[in-house]
């Protein structure tokens, strides 16, 4: 039996297959389908986006299918950058650009050192029927400056206080508390009692 990982981030997908190792499934990408262009991402909350990404790429590819949606919240910014994450201050910007708008827009408030979160949805499409869905957490703060080399995306500037580093420094250790570990580690579960 396959499984899709429905992304196209290659960061994510090394991730992915790491955290569901022993899972009874051959796990293909979207490498295969080069013609599926990717769906709208319209939806208001990750667990919106999740599950129409994994319907979308289940009905077009004919495969059991896991989207994820994700991102960070920071709590002085009313929860942005949020579901935009990927697409903060455009998508052709690079991630110290995104830290150093995040960083001027933190001063302008006075809360450089914010409460922040990253979230993981996740969705288990067959066809258009969502099979599981589950939801990751890790909870933490902004970083006074990015900090770190490890790990992708916003990594740098999230502090996790019980590592006393950003999620950037922590290596190995960053998938035993992230949020797609929390997610990916439940679907594992979920895939090894129903197939």
């Amino acid at each position: 039996m396959r499984l899709l990982v429905a992304t196209t981030n290659a960061n994510k997908v090394h991730e992915i297959r790491q955290l569901l190792t022993g899972v009874p499934m051959q796990l293909t990408t979207l490498a295969q389908w080069p013609d599926v262009e990717a769906p709208d991402e319209t939806g208001r909350t990750f667990e919106e986006n999740a599950r129409a990404k994994a319907v979308y790429y289940a009905v077009a590819t004919g495969e059991l299918t896991v989207a994820e949606d994700s991102g960070l919240e920071i709590d002085a910014l009313d929860g942005a950058p949020g579901v935009e994450s990927a697409r903060f201050g455009g998508i052709e910007m690079s991630y110290p650009e995104k830290f150093a708008m995040i960083y001027r827009a933190l001063a302008a408030r006075g809360s450089v050192d914010s409460a922040a979160r990253f979230v993981c949805a996740l969705a288990l499409a067959d066809g258009d029927r969502i099979l599981y869905e589950t939801r990751g957490i890790v909870e933490g703060r902004i970083a006074p400056a990015p900090k770190g080399s490890g790990g992708f995306g916003y990594d740098p500037i999230f502090f996790y206080p019980p590592y006393g580093q950003t999620l950037a420094e922590a290596g190995d250790r960053k998938a035993a508390v992230s949020h797609r570990g929390q997610a990916f580690r439940a679907l594992r579960a979920f895939l090894q009692s129903h197939f």
